[in-house]
């Protein structure tokens, strides 16, 4: 095995991902709340996709996009977790190349989607809070689909090159990739040939997704200040500022990490790699668990429906 992780190559069958170099020793510890963190995640998620669907009350514009990012949680997190959780439980280093290039493709894709519903969602927001009256003639069910189907496409295709780039390229120096998962710049890194058009492509990626789509939000996440403090008494300004800001916070937790994550894999040479995975996990792991509690839990008809199901069982 070592041998045909060091020798040449063009074609490389697997690539062999090392999980958190550096921290090896730990590995078990780390996995304890990454796994609990999982279970979180998908359990919540579930619920919340349970819940809408249950309730015909709930078939209404907002729940459709927490519907949405319920599914995209779901696939992010189970694209890159569970081989997380193999390396670390059971040494499990191994991946079919091009089970490397599909995780690639599935975990920029979903980025990218998850970006785009919370630009969905916080423009459903601006709708309801700045024009209640005009919020079911303006996201009607047909607007609804078409905003849905230009996030899946948007975010399809501009992940496409990803993988796409990363099979032409040649591979002679190894195979180890020091990470937990196929990320597009740590697969090409390991390129024995010019990779600027990877590398300037990646940098597009970031800035047309997340730099386009964090202004979105920080328009109507404006916009929705500006309307709650014309709000007529205090404790509605106080109930919907504390809703505005829970919604900011997991939109932090997602955009955050990915940039820093991203611009450090390109320019921080000098930080610890571990340092730099364990933030890349952040964004992996934590916006998934985050996001049933601050759009689920905390939303009064969701919360409401679930008090309902559990008290219903124990009578």
């Amino acid at each position: 095995m070592s041998e045909s992780n060091t020798t040449d190559f063009t074609n490389p069958s697997n690539f062999i991902l090392l999980g958190i170099p550096g921290l090896e020793a730990a590995h078990i510890w780390i996995s304890i709340p990454f796994c609990a963190m999982y279970a979180i995640a998908v359990l919540g998620n579930l619920t919340i996709l349970f819940i809408v669907k249950r309730e015909p009350i709930l078939h209404e514009p907002m729940f459709y996009f927490l519907c949405m990012l319920a599914i995209t949680d779901l696939v992010m997190c189970t694209s890159t977790v569970p081989k997380m959780l193999s390396i670390f439980w059971f040494n499990s280093r191994e991946i079919d190349f091009s089970a490397c290039l599909t995780q690639m493709y599935f975990v920029h894709s979903f980025s990218a989607m998850e970006s785009g519903i919370l630009v969905a969602m916080a423009f459903d927001r601006y709708v309801a809070i700045c024009h209640p009256l005009r919020h079911s003639t303006i996201l009607t069910n047909s607007i609804v689909a078409k905003i849905g189907l230009a996030v899946v496409l948007r975010s399809g295709i501009i992940a496409l090159p990803f993988p796409f780039l990363a099979r032409r390229w040649p591979y002679c120096r190894t195979n180890i990739i020091p990470h937990f998962y196929c990320g597009h710049i740590g697969v090409v890194k390991l390129a024995c040939s010019d990779i600027r058009i990877s590398s300037y492509y990646g940098l597009f990626y970031l800035f047309s997704v997340i730099g386009i789509d964090v202004i979105f939000i920080a328009v109507s996440y404006t916009l929705i200040l500006r309307a709650i403090f014309r709000l007529p008494t205090k404790d509605a300004r106080l109930k919907t500022f504390g809703t505005c800001i829970s919604h900011l916070c997991a939109i932090s937790a997602l955009y955050i990490p990915d940039l820093f994550s991203s611009l450090i894999q390109r320019f921080g040479h000098n930080v610890p790699r571990h340092f730099l995975i364990l933030i890349t996990s952040v964004y992996q792991v934590v916006p998934p668990v985050l996001d049933p509690i601050i759009y689920g839990v905390r939303t009064k008809e969701i919360r409401n429906r679930l008090l309902q199901l559990f008290t219903h069982k124990e009578t």
